[in-house]
């Protein structure tokens, strides 16, 4: 079964960082054709780290996997020229943007040109200020809830969440446009804000409407889950995992599973309260810890794991990437998500496939090019046109 559902799609990439190359990396892996646009020499995130032992960058090689690429100079309008010839040729295109620096390259420029062209960009604000991942964290309110409570300076997340939505937002916004160009033969102009997908996000959670509507002030809780049960213990071993108790069902099968039904049901007879409900036990969550704690700090993690999983509560224990990575990420290739991928000046390593399945498949994962790689094969020579 052929996994490639956008093979014939093409799609030309100017961008650089996490979002944009993202989008396109969700694209590629579905089979569309991606021609990633650099400047001569390289896009600046080809250094960005982490990177292998000899430099090349893992975080572009990720980000970029099946790709084509070509370098042109985006000061020269030749160039650009070129890179807008390649844009409007062919059959239908799709360009993914997170610049608007050169307007003969932007959807009017080119439209005029080419009716059916999708332009997707990506802006830092809606109103076209400066933005990234890390400054736009700062202004949502969740750095404030994040870490220990006992640390009251703000925490931005290592995970650069509001790139990654904002990637999966634009191929969504593409996606859609060329729907609407399969029935209508007409392009659109997609515009998505990494500020306004990060805002969106805490308004469709409840966050903000409960900011506006309520006096309830957020505060830090570490790795407690608001608004239900989930904690963080650490067994006789030393091994930490992670627990979350969601219904009541699965409640009471945490007390089966350690054997506190009984002890648990006096606490909530002596107390006059009820672990019933995830409100309840995310309120009375400072009793019902250290009870589970103490199972926890006197079962072997072996024993643990085996109980857990046996009486299906929702568990995981804590892993470093380095433990994901060891033995040549012997723990990857267990997984059908991996396939090894060969990437020049990095060497062969498990990579990720599409988290998305087409009929139970994936197309393996491919290396991410080189500088210019293929420029013969893409662009024109400045003789040809």
């Amino acid at each position: 079964m052929n996994p490639a559902l956008l093979a014939g799609l093409r799609v030309v990439e100017l961008s650089a960082y996490v979002a944009t190359p993202l989008c396109g990396l969700t694209l590629a892996q579905l089979g569309a054709d991606v021609i990633r646009v650099e400047p001569l020499g390289g896009a600046a995130d080809r250094t960005r780290w982490p990177l292998s032992d000899s430099g090349t960058s893992l975080y572009w090689s990720g980000l970029n996997k099946g790709k084509r690429a070509i370098a042109v100079d985006l000061e020269s309008e030749e160039d650009r020229s070129r890179v807008a010839d390649l844009i409007v040729g062919g059959g239908p295109c799709v360009v993914v943007t997170n610049t608007e620096r050169h307007a003969d390259l932007g959807y009017e420029t080119l439209s005029a040109r080419r009716p059916d062209l999708i332009h997707v960009l990506l802006s830092g604000r809606a109103d076209g200020g400066a933005a990234v991942d890390y400054t736009v964290q700062a202004a949502t309110g969740f750095p404030m809830l994040t870490g220990a409570p006992e640390t009251p300076a703000p925490v931005n997340h290592v995970v650069p969440a509001w790139d990654v939505c904002a990637g999966l937002y634009l191929a969504v916004g593409l996606l859609a446009a060329e729907r609407h160009r399969q029935v209508t033969g007409r392009g659109r102009s997609i515009r998505v804000a990494l500020e306004d997908v990060a805002l969106a996000t805490a308004g469709n959670l409840g966050y903000l409407a409960e900011a506006q509507l309520t006096g309830h002030e957020r505060t830090k809780s570490g790795n407690d889950v608001y608004g239900t049960y989930g904690h963080d213990f650490e067994t006789a071993d030393g091994v930490r995992v992670m627990i979350v108790l969601l219904t009541e069902r699965h409640w009471a099968k945490m007390l089966a599973a350690t054997g506190l039904s009984a002890a648990f049901a006096g606490l909530a007879e002596a107390l006059g309260i009820s672990f019933a409900t995830e409100s309840d036990r995310y309120r009375h969550r400072d009793v019902i810890t250290p009870l589970l704690a103490r199972w926890f700090g006197r079962t072997p993690y072996a024993k643990a794991a085996e109980t857990l999983t046996r009486h299906r509560i929702l568990w995981e224990c804590y892993r470093s990437f380095a433990e994901l990575g060891r033995d040549g990420g012997a723990a990857l290739r267990e997984l059908a998500l991996f396939g090894e991928v060969d990437q020049p000046g990095a060497g062969p390593h498990q990579a990720p496939k599409s988290p998305i399945q087409v009929d139970g498949a994936r197309l393996a994962p491919r290396p991410a090019p080189e500088v210019g790689q293929h420029n013969d094969e893409v662009l024109p020579t400045p003789a040809e046109n």
